[in-house]
């Protein structure tokens, strides 16, 4: 009998071109419609884990938003080629204000995004949110400027609750400090909190586990807790 010979190399390309097509077609038809979360999760098949999401988003104006993300919000305007990654929650609790995320932002997986009681949030473009982040708009807005980047298990509360000995805290109206900003290219490093009333400046950089309670100038470098100015980009 003859043998059979594989051109393993060939049959590599071709199987990679396959899946090219197939990621390229379904993409097109991608989107927040029921239509374009199934076509979504088609593309998903053949697309490589973790790092996938960012050449998806690219495929598409309306870029990519994981099957597994849930968007719950009745006034989320969304930027074009944008990631929503694995188990992101965009949520709008009661009185919540909009939410405003400007071009190819990338939100990674298990990040909860809320607004509530009047607060609301914009995020400028080419922001990246890593994973396992909590950003939650209350009473006060957040704005978070353009190429910002925001390191993992990072929280951000525009608001607090009040503690009088009178009742149950939980039970006490939430209160605020002011709005919190987060200038254009800070970097905002691993586990770091964010508290109400807080502006960190344009290229500033916060160091990991730090609290911020008060302003950061530009181009600061900011450590502890609570964070305070230890130098100067300049000075670096």
């Amino acid at each position: 009998m003859p043998k059979l010979v594989i051109n393993t190399k060939k049959s590599n390309y071709l199987n990679g071109i396959f899946k090219q097509h197939w990621l390229r077609f379904w993409m097109r038809h991608a989107g927040i419609s029921k239509f374009g979360h199934f076509a979504t999760r088609l593309a998903t098949w053949f697309a490589p884990p973790h790092k996938a999401g960012t050449v998806l988003a690219n495929m598409n104006p309306n870029g990519y938003i994981a099957p597994s993300a849930t968007l719950y919000h009745s006034n989320l305007k969304l930027g074009a080629h944008i990631l929503i990654g694995d188990r992101v929650i965009i949520f709008e609790n009661k009185k919540g204000g909009p939410i405003e995320l400007g071009d190819r932002i990338r939100i990674l997986r298990d990040t909860t995004i809320e607004t509530g009681f009047g607060g609301k949030l914009s995020i400028g473009d080419e922001t990246w949110i890593h994973p396992r982040c909590q950003i939650n708009a209350y009473k006060a807005s957040i704005e978070i400027g353009c190429g910002v980047d925001i390191a993992p298990n990072c929280a951000f509360y525009s608001y607090d609750h009040g503690f009088g000995s009178g009742e149950i805290i939980r039970e006490q109206d939430l209160k605020t400090k002011g709005k919190i900003v987060i200038g254009n290219n800070a970097w905002i490093g691993v586990g770091v909190i964010v508290l109400s009333g807080v502006h960190i400046g344009n290229g500033a950089v916060v160091g990991a586990g730090s609290i911020v309670t008060q302003d950061i100038p530009d181009k600061a470098i900011a450590v502890g807790t609570p964070a305070n100015v230890t130098k100067m980009r300049s000075e670096s």
